[in-house]
């Protein structure tokens, strides 16, 4: 067990070293894709159909791709457009609730972020410092394209929340630990990753968070062009602290639409809310 810290150690301190010397000089775009794999346990009375079309929606709103613009001090984190198949006079809606919303802005070297945000139609602007996170580096390596890899881990608790059941009413579901594993390589010594996912010495390429995937398809690195890392600007100026209380009370005010199992002139309706 010593022989095992001390080698996670001397890769700490290796890596590090390696960091601090090349990182100025790379600038680049990563491209990523997520998927979801989803068993979530729905409303007992609805029909085998009903349920599986459920979770092809929910997996069509969460398969998506996106693009991480960085140099060694900022990035900026964006989803790429795609065709809007949702039908708003449908009687089941989904909301995906990410924690780095339309448009992210890291700047690792300030320890801050602006994140666009829309809740409910309305255009939020998040403006606070990055959140801590506690990495635990394995020294487990592998392969992601031509780039060595390595995994570290953290642990988080779930948000928990209620669940609406017509035949039982509604339920707590309790929060839960859960362990996200990233794979960084310091063969890009960029202290960045996807959404909100940073802090390691190399470049993320791969997170796994619960039942969510995050793999990097592409990179490019220091092309001729010059690279625009804007910073959002849209939308009302709110802490993290603040914002959080907002979804808080939307999700709240959706719950006790949802409890009366209509919503005005669509019949029986549902609105499903899925936090990342």
């Amino acid at each position: 067990m010593k022989l095992q810290k001390l080698n996670i150690g001397i890769l700490t301190t290796f890596l590090a070293l390696n960091f601090l010397s090349s990182a100025q000089e790379i600038k680049g775009k990563a491209f990523y894709k997520s998927q979801q794999n989803m068993d979530i346990s729905l409303d007992s009375t609805m029909a085998p159909e009903e349920v599986a079309m459920i979770q092809k929606m929910m997996q069509e709103q969460m398969r998506n791709d996106y693009v991480l613009t960085f140099d060694h001090t900022q990035s900026f984190f964006k989803q790429k457009e795609k065709l809007d198949n949702s039908n708003p006079n449908a009687s089941i809606q989904i909301m995906v609730v990410t924690p780095g919303g339309n448009e992210l802005y890291k700047n690792i070297k300030e320890n801050n972020f602006t994140s666009e945000r829309e809740l409910f139609g309305k255009l939020f602007l998040v403006q606070d410092t990055l959140p801590q996170i506690d990495w635990k580096l394995t020294g487990e390596t592998k392969q992601i394209g031509q780039y060595t890899c390595y995994k570290a881990t953290y642990t988080r608790m779930s948000r928990g929340g209620f669940k609406m059941d017509s035949e039982n009413g509604e339920s707590l579901i309790q929060p839960k630990e859960i362990v996200t594993t990233a794979w960084y390589t310091p063969q890009i010594p960029i202290s960045d990753g996807p959404e909100m996912y940073y802090g390691l010495p190399g470049l993320i390429l791969e997170v796994i968070d619960g039942d969510r995937v995050l793999i990097c398809t592409k990179i490019i690195l220091n092309p001729e062009e010059e690279l625009s890392i804007p910073q959002p600007k849209k939308g009302k100026k709110v802490t993290s602290a603040e914002y959080e209380k907002l979804m808080e009370e939307k999700l709240l005010e959706m719950r006790e639409m949802n409890r009366g199992g209509q919503k005005k002139g669509q019949g029986e309706y549902r609105e499903i809310t899925i936090e990342r």
